[in-house]
């Protein structure tokens, strides 16, 4: 998370933040679901165990993680907290140490009131132009909204485990795709996250 750390990324929809201690308590709070849990094949945690989860993710060079917020309710609010902007999170991890041109790309809308509007599609448009030329997504079989949304993204199913009954989407960026990505992400302005520093774990 250190590449990301001092950025925020604006889109139209949705504001990517850095993941940090001030979101931990509204994080903690939605992965309390059950629905959650089933969907991100999560464990429940402890709201000790999740700080110490985002301590370890934002030292952690292997992985990208922004806190998605509303870009609407956060615009329209001067002095809103973040916290109370927040609707999902979006993430990006090297699973292959040997190829670094793969990343394994997970969202999650957290908020049902803003599931089905995009926000998204348009948190993992930005991840996409992170620079990397392979991106897999790993569903459960059963979240067809999010299979459907990758699908759009031009991922293509590769693979499925009955053992952990989730389905493998994959995108390769050729050429073409790449000018698609740029085309879809010329509005998503970068940012540097309040005063450049990145908090003390």
């Amino acid at each position: 998370m250190r590449l990301n750390q001092n950025t925020l990324l604006l889109g139209k929809k949705v504001v990517l933040v850095p993941y940090t201690s001030e979101h931990v308590p509204r994080y903690h709070e939605w992965m309390k679901s059950e629905e959650l849990q089933r969907l991100t094949a999560s464990e429940p945690l402890t709201l000790e165990q999740e700080y110490a989860m985002q301590c370890s993710w934002q030292e952690d060079a292997d992985k990208c993680t922004f806190i998605v917020l509303d870009a609407e309710k956060w615009q329209a609010q001067p002095g809103a907290t973040e916290e109370s902007c927040m609707v999902g999170d979006v993430n990006l991890f090297l699973t292959d140490l040997e190829d670094l041109t793969l990343g394994e790309i997970e969202v999650m809308i957290a908020e049902p009131s803003c599931r089905g509007k995009g926000l998204g599609t348009e948190a993992v448009l930005a991840m996409l132009s992170y620079g990397l030329t392979k991106f897999e997504a790993k569903i459960g079989q059963g979240n067809e909204p999010s299979i459907r949304m990758f699908q759009k993204l031009h991922f293509e199913q590769v693979a499925t485990s009955s053992v952990f009954q989730e389905v493998t989407l994959r995108l390769t960026v050729s050429e073409s795709e790449h000018q698609w990505l740029l085309e879809q992400t010329s509005h998503v302005e970068e940012k540097p996250y309040r005063d450049g520093s990145a908090e003390p774990c």
